[in-house]
């Protein structure tokens, strides 16, 4: 086997030449969106959708940060803030309508632990995959091979080292679930207040709509 058929198997494998001829041609595409006008909303969009390949109303606020952009799938209007960075060794699948919040970070690259076998430069990737209607808090890190739920919300900070189900509040490192989302959440705004009228009617509208 090849080392890319290798790491498309997520079993072990080196960076050869072949594999950063990959790399190369996405750090190309990275740099041009790095050094956009961060004004250029419809010019980042396009590159976002160039970097990614099918997406539906996805934008990233640069910087931003990948190995292949071509491993990367993602759903409707997808949104990552400011530094977000994704190692796509392995495929991240993430589903619609998911939002990001700045320094979050993604990792499906891993290391043998054993120096032994670290030190040959072998490696590996784990898929990640991430549920409908998903909020990753600020500064969150995501190992290798988890998996989240759909209707999850991850708390600002969290290192993500196993997978999270549906419809869960998960904070913490490592991070846990502290308790479940309910209907009596669809008003909440932040701690204990509530979204004020004249919004809640126009999210009620568009519910109904």
């Amino acid at each position: 086997m090849t080392n890319k058929e290798r790491r498309d198997a997520q079993m072990a494998y080196i960076s050869d030449e072949s594999v950063m001829e990959e790399q190369k041609i996405c750090r190309r595409k990275l740099q041009v969106l790095n050094f956009m006008d961060r004004s250029d909303f419809a010019g980042i969009e396009k590159v976002v959708k160039d970097l990614l390949g099918k997406s539906e109303g996805a934008f990233i606020n640069p910087p931003f940060y990948c190995d292949y952009g071509t491993h990367i799938e993602v759903g409707k209007n997808f949104f990552a803030n400011y530094n977000c960075m994704i190692l796509d060794v392995a495929k991240v699948r993430i589903g619609d309508y998911c939002q990001m919040a700045p320094n979050v970070a993604i990792y499906t690259a891993g290391h043998p632990i054993h120096p032994v076998s670290r030190n040959s430069l072998y490696e590996y990737g784990k898929e990640v995959t991430i549920g409908d209607n998903v909020w990753i808090g600020g500064n969150t890190v995501i190992c290798p091979g988890v998996h989240i739920g759909d209707n999850v919300v991850i708390g600002a900070g969290s290192v993500v080292t196993k997978d999270i189900p549906e419809w869960s509040v998960a904070v913490g490192n490592p991070c846990r679930v502290i308790r479940r989302i309910t209907d009596a959440d669809k008003r909440k705004l932040f701690g204990s207040e509530e979204i004020d009228e004249e919004a809640w009617n126009d999210i009620i509208g568009k519910m109904e709509s």
